[in-house]
């Protein structure tokens, strides 16, 4: 098979300016959740690209888990790789890809850590093991074997039983939108794509590119 030779017809839908929301994060809402309506997989994972000191990006995938007019916000390890480049340089960009729905979401801000009460308010809901984890995994470092993994885990329930606290290197990240697009697959590769660029009044400016 030569993958030069895959390809798809992109014809479930369109986005024109006339049925587009002037407010990128209510556009971005409506199709978030047409996304989980449509139950294709993990609608709420996205792509976090950051840059780190020797200027060279890096990507990996996590889950959105809030967004409201103050940005998009994820939870992770604050000294892991995306962590230390973040701290280095707080400018990230964001993807969401629903392939079902021929869909591309792009977003580009600057990041900073959500407040503590917000960390732990989000850590202590997660399920035990996952509390557990965020104490047992030395994010991004390299490791001898899987057994670190499980020795620690096995050392911090113990430890906390089932009350673990939330570990100081772990919390929430908050990216503040200053620019959106919004890619629709069109058929023919002359594909939607509309732009909202952040303004000085507070207000977005859209723009369609080409595709």
């Amino acid at each position: 098979m030569n993958i030069a030779d895959l390809r798809k017809s992109y014809e479930k839908a369109e986005l024109s300016e006339s049925a587009s929301n002037a407010n990128p994060l209510l556009q971005f809402s409506k199709w978030l959740e047409e996304a989980i309506s449509s139950e294709v997989p993990e609608p709420n994972a996205m792509t976090v690209a950051t840059v780190g000191s020797d200027l060279r990006p890096s990507t990996r995938v996590v889950l959105i888990k809030g967004y409201d007019e103050r940005g998009i916000v994820w939870y992770t390890n604050y000294a892991s790789r995306k962590g230390q480049e973040l701290a280095g340089n707080p400018f990230a960009a964001l993807q969401f890809h629903w392939v079902e729905l021929e869909r591309v979401v792009r977003i580009e801000g600057v990041v900073e850590k959500v407040s503590d009460a917000e960390s732990d308010e989000y850590f202590h809901s997660r399920p035990l093991d996952s509390r557990i984890g965020a104490w047992a995994s030395p994010q991004s470092q390299v490791i001898e074997g899987r057994t670190v993994l499980v020795t620690n885990a096995a050392r911090y329930g113990a430890q906390f039983l089932l009350q673990p606290p939330r570990p100081p290197h772990w919390g929430g990240y908050r990216l503040k939108p200053e620019r959106w697009e919004f890619w629709q697959g069109r058929k023919s590769r002359l594909h939607d794509r509309l732009r909202y660029t952040a303004q000085a009044d507070g207000g977005w400016l859209r723009e369609r590119l080409a595709p």
